[in-house]
């Protein structure tokens, strides 16, 4: 397992998990803790309004038990949170205890407000005489404030045998407002091929523990508990977190027929449920079931609007050749699309971004006048797309940004994606994985078919990482950082390429 770099916000993120029963800021001197160290999947916040952020962990000293539970006690365990505005916790600002319940697995979901606007602070928790680590977190600026800058970076598809996760330890080192993850958070299937990480469960998941258990398996890796700690978090799930390439109440296994709808929706809750334990999220999101509301809009200020979607849960499933024309077919359902459209159509700040699972923009996989598509995508609800599409013409300064095909794509985004010579009209950026499909390659053999038969494509790129972005009021500017190799830990971190977006002005351009 790697190990994240000694940098001061590393140390900073390390620093007080050791303080023990010393007596600390609004803290008197604790009692025993009721369990050896409960911190062991680490601290994450995420959400931020302007007002407040959501703060999380889970206690499970012994994360792998194969219960699900994390070798706590069934019952319930007071956990008291600080924040704070220095990071050596001598301003607290705000504190209380939450109650971590053995039906939820003992999670903790803090949800803070009365917090100053665009501010930066300091977070942790305790229970008994045992601290966790510090995380650090930032509220969002007031909605209509004028902002000049903001970070934040996009990753997705960490498959825990396939490689280390030493891009999060480099992201982890950045210089970020945020971090959006676009999905397939953790690997549902039986943990094939290893490169020698341990402790890894090897069965499919099905059941609630199951899906607790690999949950916490992912979160045992150092390099992702520093990524989590350090910056605010918007997460949304793809297909990996329930099961592969899974389309509303249909099941889609690759080896064995569609299973029984209620059967599905029951593995369905079974998985949400487990995600919402393990993720910084709002009560908002808490699910009901098989059902959760995971599309959500963050705001930043008059920069940025993120309009977060859920490609998996309301779509229509899966069809080939021209039935993918059908125009009932639907992607988001109908209440998420009229939510959607309804925000592009209002009062939307200098960027607006989607931030969403699956390839947007059109893509043929096969040369000449035949061709072909992918049927996991948005070319398969080819007139939702289209819809989709017109409207984002239509707002201010539209960019898609993408994960899922553990590989990075700059594209166009076509007012007619037949018509190469039709307007541009937004921009997508599809980021690679963090390790899903080993230590990849620059480009495969189709990635030139790819090009040729998509114009509106600029760029194929098939290393590891994420992309950092930096808007401003006049420009956006994505870096594709990749790692040479995820097989062993160290590699170190590049710009493979830089694209422009300038404000006004729809398509990226290579710097």
């Amino acid at each position: 397992m790697s190990e994240p770099s000694t940098t001061r916000r590393q140390v900073l993120l390390a620093g007080t998990a050791a303080l023990g029963a010393v007596a600390v800021s609004g803290w008197g001197t604790a009692s025993a803790s009721p369990v050896r160290d409960p911190f062991t999947l680490g601290v994450a916040s995420g959400d931020p309004w302007p007002d407040g952020v959501v703060l999380w962990t889970r206690l499970a000293p012994d994360p792998l038990a194969p219960d699900g539970l994390g070798g706590m006690p069934r019952r319930v365990v007071p956990v008291e949170w600080q924040i704070a505005a220095d990071e050596r916790f001598r301003h607290v600002v705000r504190a209380g205890v939450e109650f971590a319940r053995p039906e939820s697995a003992h999670s903790v979901h803090a949800e803070v407000s009365g917090l100053r606007p665009g501010a930066e602070y300091f977070y942790r928790f305790r229970v008994g005489n045992q601290l966790s680590p510090v995380g650090r977190t930032k509220t969002a600026p007031r909605p209509g404030a004028r902002l000049d800058r903001f970070a934040f970076a996009f990753a997705s598809c960490q498959n825990y045998p396939e490689g280390f996760y030493t891009a999060h330890r480099h992201l982890a080192d950045e210089d970020l407002d945020l971090v959006a993850f676009l999905g397939d958070y953790i690997y549902e299937g039986s943990a094939q091929g290893s490169i020698g990480r341990g402790h890894s469960p090897a069965a499919e998941t099905f059941t609630l523990a199951d899906y607790r258990v690999r949950l916490a398996q992912y979160k045992s890796d150092a390099d992702l508990r520093a990524a989590h700690a350090a910056f605010p978090w918007a997460v949304v799930f793809d297909d990996h977190e329930v099961e592969n390439n899974w389309a509303g109440d249909h099941s889609q296994p690759d080896t064995e027929p569609d299973q029984d709808p209620v059967v599905f929706r029951q593995r369905r809750a079974q998985a949400f449920q487990a995600y919402y334990e393990h993720m910084p999220l709002r009560r908002a999101q808490r699910p009901s079931g098989p059902d959760i509301r995971i599309h959500r809009r963050l705001t930043f200020g008059d920069l940025a609007d993120f309009h977060l979607l859920d490609t998996r849960q309301y779509r229509d499933v899966q069809v080939a050749g021209d039935a993918r024309l059908d125009p009932s077919r639907t992607i988001l359902g109908a209440p998420q699309k009229e939510w959607l459209l309804r925000n592009l159509a209002g009062r939307t700040a200098r960027w607006n971004v989607l931030a969403q699972q699956v390839f947007f923009s059109q893509r043929d996989f096969t040369a000449g006048d035949a061709d072909s598509f992918s049927d996991d995508a948005w070319d398969d609800y080819y007139v939702e797309r289209n819809l989709v599409r017109d409207h984002l013409a239509r707002a201010s300064n539209p960019v898609v940004i993408t994960g899922d095909v553990h590989a990075s794509y700059v594209a166009d985004v076509k007012a007619d994606f037949e018509d190469p010579a039709s307007a541009t009209v937004a921009t997508e950026l599809v980021g690679t994985s963090i390790t899903s499909g080993g230590d990849g390659t620059d480009q495969n053999s189709g990635d030139a078919v790819q090009l040729r038969e998509n114009p509106h494509i600029k760029f194929i790129n098939r290393k590891r990482g994420y992309v950092r972005n930096v808007l401003t009021r006049d420009s956006w500017t994505a870096d594709f950082r990749i790692v040479d190799y995820v097989s062993r830990p160290g590699a170190p971190i590049t710009d493979r390429a830089r694209f422009v977006i300038e404000a006004g002005r729809a398509g990226a351009q290579q710097a």
